[in-house]
């Protein structure tokens, strides 16, 4: 298999195209055939040995992907072969076949494709951690997004506004110009399905809440991307 490889900590420059041997999973371990790997910010400090994770070199760098399980080891439960998945790897994604614990990959969400669901754990998974674990947001508050052109911030702006929260949101680029929407978000097969998973991945109804502070910042009711200049796109 193919695979993007770290041999000495640098810019991605250094990095390395190289052939390895498939992987095979040992006990609890699925080896995933990858169809997408999304760029996060954390997988550029890990290659420069920035982050406050270090993987041992040589290593493939990338966090997450989504693909199809090609085979499990013993005592997997609940995933086989052919079964469509996300995964969070925290490294080794940027590979055609990854192994992993079983316990990161999550079934991939009915109707949403490779390249979303690839770029959908982290930023969504951030963004709702943030707003309704940390920030507490609830229907009817004002949430203000600073930054909503980058991955996470597009996802806060999403979150928010199924969590029915007020929103206003800016970035650098617009030069202290803020930019309000009250239209629905373009619709998407997938979003219902994504928005339960997100539900019951990132939650438990029984969690407490944490107490309210005075600087908790919140936003929603966008269209997908009206944050953003006519034109600018922004990757994850």
């Amino acid at each position: 298999m193919k695979a993007v490889v770290c041999k000495q900590y640098g810019p991605p420059e250094s990095l390395t195209f190289e052939e390895l041997p498939s992987p095979r999973p040992g006990p609890g371990e699925a080896v995933v055939r990858v169809k997408a790997a999304s760029v996060n910010f954390p997988d550029f400090l890990i290659i420069q040995n920035k982050y406050q994770y270090k993987p041992p070199l040589p290593f493939s760098p990338g966090s997450e992907l989504a693909g199809v399980v090609k085979e499990v080891g013993d005592g997997v439960e609940g995933f086989k072969p052919g079964d469509k998945v996300i995964a969070f790897t925290a490294y080794g994604a940027f590979a055609e076949e990854v192994k992993t614990e079983a316990t990161r990959l999550l079934p991939m969400p009915e109707g949403m494709d490779f390249p979303s669901a690839a770029a959908f754990l982290v930023t969504y998974g951030t963004s709702d951690h943030a707003l309704r674990d940390r920030g507490a947001l609830s229907a009817g508050e004002t949430l203000l997004v600073l930054g909503a052109a980058g991955g996470v911030g597009l996802a806060a702006v999403e979150v928010g506004k199924a969590l029915g929260a007020r929103q206003s949101s800016s970035h650098p680029g617009l030069k202290g110009r803020r930019y309000t929407g009250r239209g629905p978000l373009p619709e998407k097969p997938w979003r219902q399905p994504a928005a339960d998973w997100l539900q019951s991945s990132f939650s438990t109804a029984s969690a407490p809440r944490p107490r309210r502070s005075p600087w908790n910042v919140r936003s929603t009711r966008f269209r997908w991307g009206s944050s953003a200049p006519s034109g600018h796109r922004s990757r994850s």
